[in-house]
């Protein structure tokens, strides 16, 4: 339900936007008889979030000078606005891909209690990124155990998709009580 109201509300922040022009500050966006270039330029903070298939989320941080409504939207045209303020918008844009943190020290491996999870760096009780989904020891090969132990880099989104989909299989089920 969150979700939906979280939508609702930046489509109708983006048409309220889109169709009245900036003026002085970012609640000057909502007057109606002002120019579509201003005559002082306006200054806010743009944060651009960056959201990854593997749960992280990025941000950067802008200062924008916007002289021109026009060019400031289709400047964010791909971006998901979902947060505006006096002086501050929020974008966010869902990526495709896996984390650079992933990119760039992320292991698949296994906890003491046989829990498939993503390290950063080689597996160890502290460097826990996200945790998927407890796997039966007792049918994974002694191969595919050791690999986990050690630890499988993570370097592409197909090799992330590939070791989720191979460990799947392995996962113990919870029985429910009826």
């Amino acid at each position: 339900m969150r979700t939906k109201w979280s939508i609702a509300l930046c489509f109708a922040a983006m048409i309220l936007i889109q169709y009245a022009p900036i003026h002085g500050s970012a609640e000057g966006i909502m007057e109606n008889n002002s120019p579509a270039t201003l005559e002082e330029p306006l200054h806010i903070t743009v944060v651009l979030e960056r959201m990854y298939m593997d749960g992280e989320i990025s941000q950067e941080l802008l200062t924008e000078t916007i002289w021109s409504k026009e060019e400031f939207w289709a400047k964010y045209d791909e971006w998901q606005l979902i947060d505006m303020e006096e002086d501050k918008m929020i974008f966010r844009k869902y990526m495709d891909d896996i984390s650079p943190l992933l990119k760039a020290n992320g292991y698949f491996g296994i906890t003491d209690k046989g829990v498939l999870t993503i390290f950063n760096g080689k597996p160890h009780k502290s460097n826990i990124i996200q945790s998927f989904f407890q796997i039966d020891l007792g049918r994974l090969e002694s191969k595919k155990c050791e690999e986990l132990k050690k630890g499988i880099p993570i370097k592409t989104k197909e090799q992330y998709v590939e070791v989720l989909e191979t460990f799947k299989s392995y996962s113990k089920v919870e029985k429910q009580a009826n």
